[in-house]
Parts: C-alpha cells; structure tokens; sequence
C-alpha cells in the first residue's frame, strides 16, 4: 500500500483520519481482521502516532473497532441486539431477567452510592455482581447495591456466600413493593475488574447505566451497569426501558 497524505482541513486532524480509517475498514478490512500495528498505520496515513491513537479511539468508541488483548485491534463485529430493563415494574432478579448472579458480599459501597442509598458513611450494604451474556459474548457487568434494610428477613445460614446468597438476596428484596425507578446513562471508562469480566482493556469506552429502585418512598437499591460501549447502543422506548438495537431500523428481541 503506497503513502496516503491528508490535506489540510479545517476540522481536526484526527476527527478527518478518523473518516478516512473508516472507508479503509469498509474497502479493505473485514469482521475480525487484525489492523496493521500503530507505526505502519501512522507512517501510510502521514500522523504523528498520538493523532492515529485518537482516531482508532474514537472508532473503537463507535464500535468500529475492537482492541483484544494479547491480539490488537481488529474490525468489530455488527452490534449485538439485546432488550435491556424493559420492565418499570420490576425487581432486579424478577421472571424474566436475563442477568446472572455471580456472588454477593457484604461491605462499605463507595460514597456516592452510600449517598444515594442514605446508608451511613461506614455503614456496609449487601453487594450482588451480575453479569449478562449475549450471541456468546458478555456484554455487561453490574454491581447491585441494598441496604441491610431493604432485605431484613435474610439469613446468613440460607446462603453463606457465592451466587446462593446473590439469589437469596434478590429473593429477599421482591419482598418490597416496587414504586419505581429511574435511570441515568452516562460514557465511562472500563474500570479493572469490569474490563477483564467484558474481555476490554482498562479504560476502554463503556456505557454506565445507574437505576435506583424506589420502596417506602426511599432508594431500595442501587444497579451500575457497565455495557460495553463497542458492543452496545442503548436506546429509550415508550416503557422508560433502556434498549439495545443491531441498527436503526432492527428492533431488539
């Protein structure tokens, strides 16, 4: 392949190569292939290797692009279709909830959530990690957080500990009256623990979604999701319910 020099344009540089990757992957790349290294890749387009990177982030952002590791980058699949929280009226771990409980501990949650939960500042609340898998690939990870008051009949002795106790706790928790929930979606920064559950890199583009559950007028529980941004685009539908679509015009299942 010969040298490709970008012309001078009034938008950033970056933002311009990132286009001109983008026809490259659809002309001459395809699903899985893994993409030249940095330097071969800045030396054909011309950039200085800290542009490049901004480029393949912003198309990995896109779901463009997918850095495996001990791979590289390679061309990412189409986006997986997954219905998300389409149900306003339910608890987490209700018929139907297609997250699996992994385990569950009982500690202090960090200050923003304690805040949210109006638990004490030391106070330890019940932890439940989730994940969701979907076509084969895991595209989420959830921390559920609940106050030792909003499941008061549970019992170390029915579940000791694991994904016994996660399912425990959730059966505990549908005890409540459900008034309701709301939801805020944000992009974020895959932490460690999350990125290697989502098989992504520390720091690669997520998405965050964060539900409270709303009982006896107070925030019963506290859902972080973390989806992977490359895989997933969420989208509001009628019921308030987050959904995940392949494209713009192919609904989720």
């Amino acid at each position: 392949m010969g040298t490709t020099q970008l012309e001078s344009v009034p938008e950033p540089k970056y933002w311009h190569l990132k286009t001109v990757l983008s026809e490259a992957l659809d002309s001459e790349f395809s699903v899985g292939e893994i993409l030249p290294n940095e330097r071969d890749l800045a030396a054909r387009f011309g950039v200085a290797r800290a542009t490049l990177r901004q480029a393949l982030e912003q198309l990995e952002l896109e779901g463009r692009l997918q850095r495996r590791r001990g791979v590289g980058t390679t061309v990412a699949p189409p986006r997986v279709g997954v219905a998300v929280g389409t149900d306003q009226h339910a608890w987490p771990g209700a018929a139907g909830d297609a997250w699996q409980p992994g385990n569950c501990t009982l500690a202090v949650p960090p200050a923003a959530v304690a805040a949210a939960l109006e638990t004490g500042p030391e106070e330890p609340v019940h932890i439940v990690r989730r994940s969701r898998v979907s076509h084969g690939q895991p595209v989420a990870a959830e921390l559920l957080y609940i106050p030792a008051d909003s499941v008061p009949e549970l019992t170390a002795i029915d579940a000791p500990s694991g994904a016994a106790r996660a399912r425990a706790v959730l059966r505990e928790l549908q005890r409540l009256e459900l008034e309701g929930q709301d939801r805020a979606v944000e992009l974020g920064s895959a932490r460690a623990d999350d990125a290697k559950e989502l098989d992504r890199l520390p720091g690669a583009p997520v998405l965050v979604v964060t539900t409270r559950f709303l009982a006896a007028g107070r925030t019963a529980a506290l859902s972080v999701a973390t989806y992977r941004a490359d895989t997933c685009r969420l989208t509001f539908g009628d019921t308030g319910g987050v959904e995940i679509h392949h494209g713009p015009e192919r609904q989720a299942s």
